[in-house]
């Protein structure tokens, strides 16, 4: 759902790009207007424009609406790039907490067990290719007196080149994440000994009279112990719990099982089922509204 929102914001401001690209600069002429008698309303209007370009020397001279459309694909891209390490580490034999299809995966030239995750190791790459097509135009751009130089023709291939890219990442993108096998069990083990749940252990600790930073520091204690016994704080017993502090008891278990750490998130956009189903019902009513207006 943090990829979800990051990708929401990407599509907005799209949509923003949009509307400040949508400009007419017919009647701008070489860089002063014209001398005839043209309505240049009437002719954005007939050519589909939403307005007018209102100066004409910033009609002619004007790249900021590719770089805007080129910074929100820099923007989306590094998003899918973020995603795209995580999967890549996720679906490691260090890691197995995803599975990724054949269809995304390639094999190893040398080792026969291994399926690379090329896909997603193609689009982290391509990322800076759209990174680069941007810088490209800054720099074109950065020195440039008013009003039209040929420099200004590098601007299309950098553009098309950037939607081209994203475009093919996308595609790439959604039926791999469709495709890939979840490892709940990998997920559950790893959040386990990875001790999670010790901010909730000192919870249950201040719950009971305890003060936060005496809680805190009992807490640490008894990880330190989980991991010289080969334990986790699911598992210690608690008289090993007791010989720490009197305060536990059975009802601990509870507390700190996983399951209860991620409901007792009840905030707003916290962990909780009720607070992750409120979320997909957001976006979904967010891409709903978008599709009802475009």
């Amino acid at each position: 759902m943090a990829y979800a929102i990051m990708l929401l914001r990407d599509r907005s401001r799209l949509l923003d790009c949009n509307g400040r690209m949508n400009c007419s600069p017919i009647g701008c002429c070489a860089l002063a207007g014209t001398t005839y008698d043209t309505d240049r309303h009437l002719e954005a209007e007939l050519l589909g424009f939403d307005g007018i370009c209102h100066n004409s020397l910033d009609g002619v001279s004007d790249r900021d609406f590719a770089l805007e459309l080129m910074s929100t694909l820099s923007i989306l891209m590094m998003h899918l790039s973020r995603l795209a390490e995580e999967m890549i580490l996720w679906a490691s034999w260090e890691f197995r907490f995803i599975e990724l299809s054949d269809a995304y995966t390639t094999g190893s030239s040398i080792m026969p067990q291994k399926r690379n995750a090329d896909m997603a190791e193609l689009v982290r790459g391509k990322t800076g290719r759209v990174y680069g097509d941007l810088m490209a135009l800054l720099t074109t751009l950065k020195g440039l007196p008013l009003a039209y130089n040929k420099d200004m023709q590098e601007d299309k291939e950098c553009v098309f080149d950037a939607c081209d890219t994203v475009k093919m990442c996308l595609r790439v993108f959604a039926p791999m994440l469709a495709t890939m096998t979840v490892r709940t069990d990998n997920m559950l083990r790893a959040a386990q000994t990875g001790f999670i749940n010790a901010t909730d252990l000192a919870d249950y600790l201040v719950r009971k009279g305890l003060p936060f930073r005496t809680a805190s520091k009992l807490s640490g204690q008894l990880v330190a112990r989980c991991m010289k016994d080969g334990q986790v704080l699911e598992t210690l017993p608690l008289a090993v719990y007791n010989e720490y502090s009197p305060l536990f008891g059975q009802d601990l278990y509870d507390q700190i099982a996983l399951n209860t750490c991620l409901e007792k998130r009840i905030s707003e956009g916290g962990t909780s089922s009720a607070s992750v189903k409120k979320q997909i019902t957001y976006v979904k009513e967010v891409l709903n509204h978008d599709k009802s207006i475009h």
